[in-house]
């Protein structure tokens, strides 16, 4: 079965939706995931296609014509003064695109608060036929895949899910072991990218990496074949963004060379194993 892939927005974040499904199209890939919820951040443009009915117009048009269908939406913080109704807008524009999944992180220590919240949002997107899945990130309150899980089974929806990112996987200093024991449903998706092996100390330079500089498939040292081998089949999203290469390259170039590295890293993970069975016999 042919392996599928997502274009998170991150990786080409200047694009308007319309125009990342054309570029997404062009490059390849099977899906785009669209961050469409505004979060406000320095120099990132509001996408919130709830609030842009012409834009959301283009898109569906862009989808249409393409083929390219959305896989997952972003990102359904659980923040201490935001309540998950609030994105419900978002959530029911998802649903009409096709969208399979919302992408959620936790940026509040309170478990009580997190777990009320995280189920509330999982009970307004299985209104949508949405997942809820939810990622661990080193600068967010839950940071590893330990308090991930703990978070899951508190909720314990039907419709709730963990997301494997590998940069965040990696920068956490998890163990591919634990991944075992993890219940298969909860896996929707992965997002994919590589960067250095070594783990940034400082928290100015881990946020720079995040956002700006993380690297192509294999050019960097997380064991990202590792971390996947224990995951099931199911679609990756590169969510790669690169600053000075999108600058450099146009993003519609960057996003092709982060499919094209992606398949080709998968490639040569997979000549190496049979390399290997075939020594071994």
């Amino acid at each position: 079965m042919k392996q599928e892939y997502s274009l998170a927005h991150l990786t080409v974040m200047g694009l308007a939706p319309p125009e990342m499904v054309y570029v997404a199209a062009r490059a390849g890939y099977d899906y785009v995931s669209p961050r469409l919820i505004y979060m406000g951040l320095p120099g990132e443009p509001n996408w919130a296609l709830a609030e842009k009915p012409e834009m959301l117009r283009q898109t569906r048009a862009a989808l249409a014509a393409t083929g390219v269908r959305v896989h997952d939406i972003e990102l359904a913080r659980i923040l201490k003064d935001v309540e998950p109704e609030s994105y419900e807008p978002a959530l029911a524009v998802a649903a009409e695109l096709g969208a399979r999944a919302v992408l959620s992180s936790i940026w509040v220590d309170d478990r009580a608060m997190v777990v009320d919240k995280f189920g509330r949002l999982c009970d307004l997107a299985g209104r949508y036929g949405l997942t809820v899945d939810l990622e661990s990130v080193p600068i967010a309150a839950v940071t590893n895949l330990a308090q991930a899980l703990d978070v899951l089974n508190a909720v314990d929806r039907d419709n709730a899910g963990l997301m494997i990112d590998t940069h965040h996987f990696h920068r956490a200093r998890d163990r591919v072991e634990a991944l075992d024991a993890v219940p298969r449903r909860w896996f929707h998706f992965a997002q994919i990218c590589d960067a250095t092996a070594e783990i940034p100390a400082d928290r100015e330079r881990m946020i720079h990496i995040l956002r700006a500089e993380r690297l192509y498939c294999g050019e960097g040292g997380i064991d990202i074949a590792g971390i996947l081998a224990r995951l099931p089949r199911m679609p990756y999203s590169i969510e790669l963004p690169h600053v000075a290469r999108s600058n450099e390259l146009g993003y519609a170039e960057h996003a092709f060379r982060c499919l094209e590295t992606a398949k080709a890293y998968f490639a040569a993970q997979a000549r190496a194993r049979d390399a290997e069975a075939l020594a071994a016999h």
